[in-house]
C-alpha cells in the first residue's frame, strides 16, 4: 500500500513540480497540441467521409432495401467512428510522446538538473534518438496488443470478465503508459526496452500508484494536453526514485582531507618543511 500511495505522491510531485515552473509547462504543451490539432482534424475528416466510405466498401448492398442498406451502412458507420475515437485515445499519449521527443528529453534534462545529479546523456544524433523511440513505442504497442487480446477473450468470462477484467485492464494501461513516459528519462541513461521492463516489474505497485490514476485523466484528450508536460515530471522523478543518482563529492571536504602521512589532528607540512631545509653554507 504504501509503494502505491508512493507512485502516486510522485505523479503529484510531477504537476507541482510544473506549477513551479510555468516556462516548462508552457513548453512541454507545444507537442500536445500538436497532436491534439492532429487527431482533430483527422477525426473531423473521418466523420465528414465515413459515410462515403463505408458506401465504397460495401458495394454488394447497394440491392438491397433502403431500409435494410441504411441500417446496416449507419451501423458501419458508426463502428468506424468509434473505433477511430478509441484509436485516438488509445494511441494519444504514445504519438505526442513521439512528436514531442526532443521536447521531453529537454524537460527531462531540466527536472533533472534542478534535482541534481542529472546522468549525461549518451552522444546521439537527433535521428538516431527519433529512430530508438519510434521503435520502442511500436514495441510497447504490439505488447500492449497482445494483453488488449487476452483481456478481451476473458470479457466474455461470467463475472469475472464484468470485474476482474476491467481492473486488470486499467492495471495493465497504467504500467505501460508509464513505460512510455519513463522511457524519456531511461533512454537518456541509454536503458534498452527489455531492462527497462525488468525495472519497473520489479517496482510494480510503485509503477501502478503512478500509471492507473494517470490513465483515468488520460481518457481525455483535452486532460492529457495539460497534464502532459507533469506526467513527464513526474515519471523523471519515479525513475529518479528507481535508479538514485550517485552522491555527488564535496569538493571542500575533500580539500580539507588531511595530507598522506600525517594525522588527522596535525597541521600538513609546509613546503620548506615537505621539501627539506637546503643544508646551511659553511664559511
Amino acid at each position: 500500500m504504501g509503494e502505491l500511495i508512493n507512485g502516486l505522491r510522485l505523479l503529484v510531485a510531477g504537476q507541482r513540480w510544473m506549477v513551479r515552473h510555468p516556462r516548462d509547462w508552457r513548453f512541454g504543451m507545444v507537442p500536445a497540441l500538436l497532436t491534439l490539432l492532429g487527431y482533430a482534424a483527422a477525426l473531423t475528416a473521418l466523420v465528414l467521409w465515413a459515410g462515403d466510405l463505408v458506401a465504397w466498401a460495401t458495394p454488394f448492398a447497394d440491392h438491397w432495401q433502403s431500409a435494410w442498406r441504411g441500417a446496416f451502412r449507419d451501423l458501419l458507420t458508426a463502428v468506424l467512428v468509434g473505433g477511430g475515437l478509441l484509436l485516438a485515445v488509445l494511441s494519444f499519449t504514445a504519438v505526442t510522446l513521439l512528436v514531442g521527443q526532443p521536447f521531453y528529453e529537454a524537460l527531462a534534462g531540466r527536472v533533472e538538473d534542478a534535482e541534481g545529479g542529472a546522468p549525461l546523456p549518451p552522444e546521439r544524433p537527433l535521428w538516431r534518438e527519433l529512430w530508438i523511440s519510434a521503435r520502442d513505442s511500436v514495441r510497447v504497442l504490439l505488447r500492449v496488443a497482445a494483453f488488449g487480446i487476452v483481456l478481451f477473450a476473458a470479457g466474455f468470462i461470467p463475472v469475472a470478465g464484468q470485474t476482474v477484467v476491467p481492473a486488470l485492464g486499467f492495471c495493465v494501461s497504467g504500467f505501460f503508459l508509464t513505460l512510455e513516459l519513463a522511457g524519456v528519462a531511461l533512454q537518456r541513461r541509454d536503458i534498452p526496452l527489455t531492462d527497462q521492463l525488468r525495472l519497473l516489474r520489479r517496482r510494480l505497485p510503485l509503477v501502478l500508484g503512478f500509471g492507473v490514476p494517470l490513465v483515468l485523466v488520460f481518457l481525455l484528450p483535452i486532460v492529457a494536453v495539460v497534464l502532459m508536460p507533469g506526467a513527464v515530471a513526474g515519471a523523471t522523478l519515479l525513475v529518479r526514485e528507481l535508479l538514485p543518482p550517485p552522491p555527488q563529492s564535496d569538493p571542500e571536504a575533500d580539500n580539507s582531507a588531511p595530507a598522506p602521512g600525517t594525522r588527522p589532528d596535525q597541521d600538513p607540512p609546509d613546503q620548506e618543511t615537505a621539501a627539506g631545509r637546503a643544508p646551511e653554507q659553511q664559511p
